[in-house]
């Protein structure tokens, strides 16, 4: 089970936004309810199905849903979970030069808990999703990401801060008598691009859920 990873803000901030700039994070529309707060995200045409939570996260609008299978090509990442959002940037430009195109915005899976975990040996995945199957030649892998009952929520702000929002998760997950089962999934759904701040950002976070061992 994943807690709560440590990320510095600043230098590891900008590193992440310039590398989904580069990857050209895009969005999957969604329908809902409006955000809590006007963003980036309504000018583009996403509409959260839950209120967005904002930093510090004293609240964290939670909810679970079953998430469909989903096809991408990754990059394998060991060490430091501040150095997984730069190889996006990477993952994209291997995906022009083979040819494939994303099918929504990049994401990231992370493995292990940085609390229990020597920071050399974290594990994550920089992805980007891609439609039907299609082998990617290396230095991508290809795998699908499968169908499961996911706890969610959408935050803002820069996104190396949106594990702060975890505890609010794992609250939601207790509550509901569930297990973790698998990596935390941070989707990144706004472009730093597309606005003129980090806080204007969001993210989704989900939690893959098992209600037994």
């Amino acid at each position: 089970m994943i807690t709560i990873p440590r990320f510095s803000h600043g230098r590891a901030a900008a590193t992440l936004a310039l590398a989904l700039a580069a990857a050209g994070c895009r969005l999957a529309p969604t329908a809902g309810v409006a955000p809590a707060r006007p963003s980036a995200a309504a000018t583009l045409g996403f509409v959260p199905d839950l209120p967005v939570s904002s930093p510090p996260f004293r609240a964290v609008h939670t909810s679970w849903k079953q998430r469909l299978d989903q096809p991408y090509v990754y990059l394998e990442h060991r060490g430091s979970y501040t150095g997984t959002g730069a190889l996006l940037a990477t993952v994209h430009r291997e995906m022009i030069v083979q040819g494939l195109e994303p099918s929504g915005p990049p994401f990231a899976l992370f493995y292990d808990d940085p609390a229990q975990v020597p920071v050399v040996d974290l594990h994550s995945r920089a992805c980007m999703p891609v439609a039907g199957v299609r082998a990617p030649q290396a230095p991508l892998a290809y795998e699908v990401l499968p169908s499961q009952t996911v706890v969610y929520a959408y935050v803002s702000g820069p996104y190396p801060e949106a594990p702060r929002a975890y505890p609010g998760l794992f609250a939601y997950l207790a509550k509901m008598g569930w297990l973790q089962r698998g990596p935390v999934r941070e989707i990144y759904l706004v472009p730093p691009t597309a606005t003129a701040s980090f806080e204007d950002l969001i993210a989704e976070i989900q939690l893959p859920a098992t209600s037994g061992p």
